[in-house]
């Protein structure tokens, strides 16, 4: 097993110069914003999806339309509406009046990169003409089933500020993402770079660092990282923690499908790391990103200003690591 981890490590820090090549050329365009950027890399290289919550004007789709740049992927933004259709989303079949036939016409969906920006604008049945595309790669249009292109990679967004007129996500549907992350207002020194950079007209472009080819090679590699059966109960043992906390503070825990992503983003964390195998630190770096929208609090911790992230951090301080 130690030289089988040996030459995983080895690859890893073989294939890990790519992903210091995307940073490079992240940082290029984007000041600060490394965690986004780290985060959508692990959901990209584990399959997932990203909900990100932040104020406007944070760079969000700045910092995914960027990225897909550098991975010379296709990338569409959808701004969500109160109006909005499913048929907005996945495509609608469409009457050709000059041959008699229905047409497809394909959505947005239909992409490498979709950005569902401000996805809590639209109501539930927009939001949830995602689900089977996050779910399982694919699109249904009338009796059709479409496969979407690969990687395929949803970024959606909410304003954490601004909540009359909106339509929160359903606990089935905040599931469905990889990780929820949270971003906050750059320091003033990153603020100052921000305005020397983008106070002209013309925005940097990034160049082009990586093919996707060596993107499916990598989503393949990730997934042959070493994880040590301990690693495997200690994952079980936080997540189940979540379930039996403090009933007053929380309604439900984490599901199953928290334990799997639990330990594709401690893979992706490794390899970002040069390393060919998981360790305790990974699971708990990752921890609030995989658990915060997880975790369904009961109406006394809310109203005693208790959130996701101190269940996790009692749960992370208590759980005996490996």
């Amino acid at each position: 097993m130690d030289d089988k981890i040996k030459k995983l490590t080895e690859e890893a820090a073989s294939h890990v110069v790519v992903i210091d090549r995307i940073k490079e050329e992240f940082r290029e365009v984007i000041v600060g914003q490394e965690a986004l950027l780290m985060s959508m890399l692990s959901a990209i290289l584990s399959g997932g999806h990203l909900l990100v919550e932040g104020v406007p004007g944070l760079a969000k789709t700045l910092a995914v339309k960027t990225l897909a740049g550098i991975l010379d992927l296709d990338f569409k933004r959808v701004q969500f509406t109160p109006d909005m259709l499913p048929a907005d989303i996945r495509g609608t079949m469409i009457f050709n009046q000059n041959n008699g036939n229905f047409e497809v016409r394909k959505g947005p969906v239909f992409t490498n990169f979709l950005l569902a920006d401000e996805i809590n604008r639209a109501p539930s049945k927009v939001q949830s003409a995602l689900l089977e595309s996050m779910q399982e790669n694919t699109a249904t249009l009338g009796d059709t089933t479409y496969t979407l292109p690969k990687p395929f990679f949803v970024m959606a967004t909410q304003n954490p500020i601004e909540q009359e007129g909106t339509y929160p996500l359903p606990e089935a549907q905040t599931d469905r993402f990889f990780m929820k992350v949270l971003i906050d207002y750059p320091s003033p020194d990153d603020e100052k770079m921000i305005i020397n950079r983008m106070s002209n007209l013309i925005v940097p472009e990034p160049s082009k660092a990586a093919t996707k080819k060596e993107i499916l090679g990598l989503q393949k590699f990730t997934e042959s990282i070493y994880t040590d059966p301990k690693i495997l109960d200690y994952i079980v043992a936080i997540t189940g923690a979540t379930r039996s906390n403090n009933k007053n503070h929380v309604l439900y825990g984490a599901s199953p499908r928290a334990s799997i992503c639990f330990i594709r983003a401690a893979r992706a964390r490794a390899f970002f790391d040069g390393r060919g195998y998981v360790i305790p630190e990974d699971i708990k770096a990752v921890a609030y990103s995989i658990l915060r929208h997880r975790i369904i609090l009961t109406f006394e911790a809310e109203a005693e200003g208790i959130t996701p992230d101190n269940i996790i951090e009692q749960i992370l301080n208590t759980v005996e690591i490996p």
